[in-house]
């Protein structure tokens, strides 16, 4: 594998790193390139987190954010003990999100959020949308990753509690592992981060408003925008 220097990562030339986002992205997108180039064949081993991160001059949370969307994009797969291993020179058709791929969550969070974001908008209490509130705060605030997406299926999830429902609120919690390994993907590949945040502003104004009807409206826009940014990474034809 050669190695490139994305630009803005620390190097030998001493440039100041870029956000831990943006690092994230370019490991990325460097290793992808290798893969999809040929420079590591399928059945290839990757450098350990140890070494990448060396190589780029960043931190081994930010190769493993970047290793976690290899492996969603059917790009890699990571072998406990033995290492990350290339298992395909191109992007998959349906990303791979812990228990669930994309195509499940596409098909099923639409008759799952978009009625109980409509119940939340009726239910609610005024806890519950100083709670959601609080939350598209700090998502707007959060510039380190790992912390955004763990506030984004917090929101989802908050959603389905207020929604009084029990089977959405079981049915998201469940979701929840692969709901944010899809958020961290697309906000590396599809860059979705500030757009969801715009998104979820809506959702939440609908759901202060009292209208079933906005807020409904709101969440399936918002899905269906989700469903574009996973549209646009599968392979074309």
């Amino acid at each position: 594998m050669t190695p490139r220097q994305p630009e803005g990562l620390l190097g030998t030339s001493g440039r100041r790193p870029l956000a831990r986002l943006s690092a994230a992205e370019a490991v990325l997108a460097d290793i992808r390139a290798d893969i999809e180039s040929g420079a590591s064949p399928v059945g290839s081993r990757l450098p350990s987190e140890a070494a990448l991160a060396a190589r780029y001059g960043v931190s081994r949370s930010v190769v493993r954010e970047a290793l976690r969307s290899c492996a969603a994009l059917g790009l890699t797969e990571t072998h406990t003990g033995k290492g990350t291993f290339v298992v395909s020179g191109r992007v998959s058709g349906d990303l791979v999100l812990g228990r669930y791929s994309a195509r499940d969550l596409t098909e099923a969070r639409p008759h799952i959020e978009v009625p109980a974001a409509g119940l939340a908008a009726m239910r609610r209490t005024e806890e519950d949308l100083a709670t959601l509130k609080g939350i598209i705060a700090d998502m707007a605030l959060e510039d380190d990753p790992a912390a955004w997406v763990a506030l984004d299926a917090t929101f989802h999830g908050h959603i389905a509690r207020t929604s009084g429902n029990r089977v959405f609120e079981s049915v998201v919690a469940d979701l929840r592992d692969a709901l944010a390994h899809q958020s961290e993907t697309l906000n590396l590949v599809a860059d979705r981060q500030r757009a969801s945040d715009l998104e979820h502003q809506k959702i939440v104004t609908a759901i202060e408003a009292g209208s079933p009807e906005l807020a409904s409206a709101a969440m399936a826009e918002h899905l269906e925008a989700v469903g574009h940014a996973l549209g646009s990474l599968a392979p074309k034809a």
